[in-house]
């Protein structure tokens, strides 16, 4: 029996790394707050990663059972990026696009 499918909807930015504690907060209302508030999220992450430039790289993880889901929460156009009012404060990169992937293989983090 296979398991049932899952998408990977990923996006990618950055901020300045000293925004860090502020845009943790930030996108802990808006973003992430959103993707767990829309029927069928199965899980959102945000990950940073330091580029010692004095900027670091912004990663968004939400996982989906289907495009329909993930319509629900960006719209139509799902691989459009979803932006909120406050962004332009923090990011220094804008992408349009966004990615969606479908994950084949893999374990459940504290499964049994």
């Amino acid at each position: 029996m296979s398991a049932p499918a899952i998408i990977l909807r990923r996006w990618l930015s950055r901020i300045r790394t000293a925004d860090e504690a502020a845009y943790i907060d930030y996108i802990a209302q808006t973003g992430i707050a959103d993707y767990r508030a829309t029927p069928g999220n199965l899980g959102a992450q945000m990950l940073l990663r330091p580029l010692g430039d004095g900027t670091s790289e912004v990663t968004t993880l939400s996982w989906w059972p289907d495009m329909d889901a993930i319509r629900a929460f960006a719209g139509e156009d799902a691989e459009t990026a979803r932006y909120y009012p406050d962004d332009d404060r923090f990011l220094l990169d804008k992408p349009e696009r966004v990615e969606h992937h479908r994950v084949v293989a893999g374990i459940v983090l504290g499964g049994e």
